[in-house]
């Protein structure tokens, strides 16, 4: 009898496995933890990486009113997605934006089609809005007040200094003319026109520079587009398919530049690039 009553007693201590399947829970457990430590880690880092890390990217230097930028971006991205990077660094809008890499760079195309490789230089040319209503209102005002006083005029083909280089007819290389059209400016010079001396003369818009090249056989004089105070064109009479025109170098008309024979589809075109208008086409 006291032998049965000693192994009752004895027989709660079989309940000690319990602690073992405790620590055996702890231990699943702190394993679960540690591992869901580590996936939870392991998201992290996968979350981390940006779309673009996944892409093939280009590195390029952003040139921009005589500052520069570092940009990379997407070699698959379109030139007007370039656009719209160029205008989160400065600030400039896509509609603003006159991009040059070898000429103009198309919209539509990638940059990877374009054949823009790492340290490629960006050239942008434009102007904000605010720089814009600045410097075109006087100028379209001068504009108007010049058209105003051309109308009080003779014809500017009837006057003296004129007639004498008309009267020695086209060039011999004239630029053919698109009569009833307006084209954008050509990537290569505008040539074939005389000069009020009578002498070949050539127009270079230099966009990434902002200057208008003026070419002779003698030299080449570079003007930046900003001192243009204004330009002025009228029909040959006789030959309304050209114009005579004149870049306003000075404050005065005394400071024009007089071009003959200039292909009328080109005239507006000219006028807005000079006059600050053309980042609107």
């Amino acid at each position: 009898m006291g032998k049965f009553k000693m192994e009752t007693e004895t027989k709660p201590k079989e309940a000690e496995p319990l602690c073992e399947d405790a620590e055996k829970v702890d231990t699943e457990t702190t394993s679960y933890t540690d591992t869901g430590d580590a996936t939870t880690q392991d998201s992290s880092i996968s979350n981390g990486d940006d779309a673009d890390g996944e892409q093939e990217m280009v590195d390029l230097k952003i040139i921009w009113n005589k500052n520069k930028y570092d940009l990379k971006i997407p070699v698959d991205n379109t030139g007007a997605q370039l656009k719209e990077r160029i205008h989160s660094l400065t600030g400039l809008p896509p509609a603003m934006q006159k991009v040059m890499y070898k000429g103009l760079l198309p919209e539509d195309k990638t940059l990877r089609e374009i054949k823009i490789t790492n340290g490629a230089k960006i050239m942008v040319v434009g102007s904000t809005i605010n720089d814009v209503l600045a410097v075109n209102t006087p100028k379209e005002a001068v504009q108007q007040e010049v058209k105003a006083e051309e109308n009080k005029k003779e014809p500017l083909c009837s006057q003296k200094q004129h007639r004498k280089v008309l009267d020695k007819g086209k060039p011999d290389d004239i630029m053919p003319s698109i009569k009833g059209t307006k084209e954008r400016l050509p990537t290569v010079p505008l040539s074939g026109m005389f000069n009020k001396s009578g002498g070949k003369v050539r127009l270079t818009f230099k966009l990434e520079q902002d200057q208008l090249w003026i070419g002779t056989k003698e030299r080449t004089e570079k003007v930046p587009m900003g001192s243009i105070k204004n330009v002025v064109s009228e029909p040959i009479e006789g030959h309304e398919d050209y114009h005579m025109m004149a870049f306003q170098l000075g404050p005065t008309e005394a400071s024009q530049y007089w071009v003959y024979w200039v292909p009328v589809q080109f005239v507006d075109a000219i006028k807005d690039t000079v006059l600050g208008k053309w980042q609107y086409f």
